[in-house]
């Protein structure tokens, strides 16, 4: 098999796709003539044409709402946010109608799109392109919201999101773009959406993260069990709505403790939803409380100091010694 990194991976995806299905077409601002501010959509508009990979404005909710249009019309629009704190310029077009257009027409229509967006810090980016706001779009009933962690579940679950038949907020680690490489196989290759995976298996604690934060995760988890042989089982989430509550209680009620990372803020989190879930689930199981290791409740900071909020190997393994020693 190839090694590539995400952006290939996505490129992957989204270029089988377009080949065995006339209906997928990908939009957004440079997706075209220019392959994408990342180079993900690279190559498409040479070998699919002006008609399926196209370049649009930039105006965010204008691009959601042609794509609504489209899949209300048949096709399977992919349409790209250039960077993800600018997509809240689409989120009315999203929560008012592509969301709930599926209860709204009795099941009589469907609106199969992927938002695809770049999110998250760790890159020396600007202001407003290093945000990490996965809650609030899974605070949307009838949306799905899936992060890959890497290279290889990055081409499946795209893939699995392009086929579904329900809006998909689709959102890539910018960190881990051109961070490292696995091997991806050529041949088709999906991933059930809803669906984490135990990356990781272990007796002593479950450690629960996603998107770019699964590496600094599993770096903190060896040197625990380097310094003091703990057991650690790691679960990537991969997507977040729906939440798979039961992969996550199965690895609690058997461990009996639990960290959660994540790196966006603390409050009103997919975090915080984990706990929930897991006190209604597993709480009796319990040997400590949940601890969580998060971005700062404020403002994204500048470049010059975004790894002092980013959760880091460090921060990690220190909360999962204070879990342990509970």
């Amino acid at each position: 098999m190839p090694k590539m990194n995400l952006v290939s991976a996505v490129n992957l995806a989204l270029d089988q796709e377009m080949a065995q299905d006339d209906s997928v077409v990908v939009l957004g601002q440079d997706v075209g003539v220019n392959g994408g501010v990342f180079r993900a959509t690279v190559d498409l508009y040479q070998k699919y044409g002006r008609q399926r990979a196209i370049d649009t404005p930039l105006a965010e909710s204008g691009i959601l709402g042609t794509s609504i249009g489209m899949a209300l019309a048949g096709l399977r629009p992919v349409c790209e946010m250039q960077f993800s704190g600018f997509s809240y310029l689409m989120a009315g077009q999203l929560e008012g109608h592509a969301s709930r257009y599926r209860q709204r027409s009795m099941s009589a229509f469907s609106v199969p799109l992927v938002i695809r967006m770049p999110y998250g810090g760790g890159v020396r980016a600007l202001e407003h392109h290093s945000e990490s706001r996965e809650a609030t779009y899974a605070h949307f009933p009838g949306t799905k919201v899936v992060i890959p962690s890497g290279p290889r579940n990055a081409r499946a679950l795209l893939v699995a999101s392009i086929r579904d038949p329900d809006p998909v907020v689709f959102m890539e680690p910018t960190r881990n773009y051109r961070a490292f490489k696995e091997e991806v196989p050529l041949e088709e290759e999906v991933l059930p959406l809803g669906k984490a995976q135990v990356v990781q298996e272990g007796t002593e604690l479950t450690l629960i993260s996603w998107g770019a934060m699964l590496r600094p995760s599993l770096a903190a988890a060896e040197q625990v069990y380097q310094r003091r042989g703990a057991s650690i089982e790691v679960i990537d989430l991969l997507t977040i709505a729906p939440l798979d509550s039961d992969t996550l209680a199965d690895s609690v009620r058997k461990t009996g403790r639990c960290v959660v990372v994540q790196e966006a803020p603390r409050g009103f989190s997919v975090s915080s939803e984990i706990i929930a879930r897991l006190n209604e689930k597993v709480f009796l199981y319990l040997e400590a409380p949940v601890k969580r290791v998060t971005h700062f409740d404020v403002v994204t900071p500048y470049f010059g100091r975004e790894q002092l909020f980013l959760p880091t190997p460090l921060r990690i393994a220190r909360a999962l010694e204070e879990t342990l020693d509970f």
